[in-house]
């Protein structure tokens, strides 16, 4: 296959608002010279297999559930929720269900993402089988 993802667009009121509480969130960078029109985050902290996030200006608002969201991972899920809330995120849920435990959060201008908490990995049985 030769397709791989460069960026994950977002429609914004304010790019660069939603550039800043992204980057915060995500500990990635900014690009420079955001503007509401559009803005980019990236940079040297983002992981090298991630997508670039790219906000881009629409006037009209968020009127509906979100069709496609980011899942974040985390092994401190409080402490994460209470972090991004902190950043201007709001408390959509928290559920529990098909043996994962996460929260939907929205960002300061309503589009869902969820916050879940990593598996702890299987402990390894020896090849020859337990004790």
């Amino acid at each position: 296959m030769s397709l791989t993802i460069g960026a994950v667009t977002f429609d914004s009121h304010d790019a660069a608002a939603q550039a800043a509480f992204w980057a915060a969130a995500l500990g990635w960078d900014v690009a420079p010279d955001p503007s509401a029109e559009v803005a980019m985050v990236g940079g040297p902290n983002r992981p090298a297999n991630a997508p670039t996030l790219l906000f881009i200006q629409v006037p009209e608002r968020k009127s509906a559930k979100n069709r496609n969201h980011l899942d974040l991972h985390t092994e401190h899920l409080e402490a994460e929720v209470a972090r991004l809330i902190e950043l201007g995120a709001g408390l959509v849920h928290e559920k529990h269900e098909w043996d994962t435990h996460w929260f939907t959060l929205a960002d300061p201008e309503g589009n869902e993402f969820c916050v879940v908490e990593d598996q702890p990995a299987p402990a390894e049985v020896p090849a020859d089988g337990p004790g």
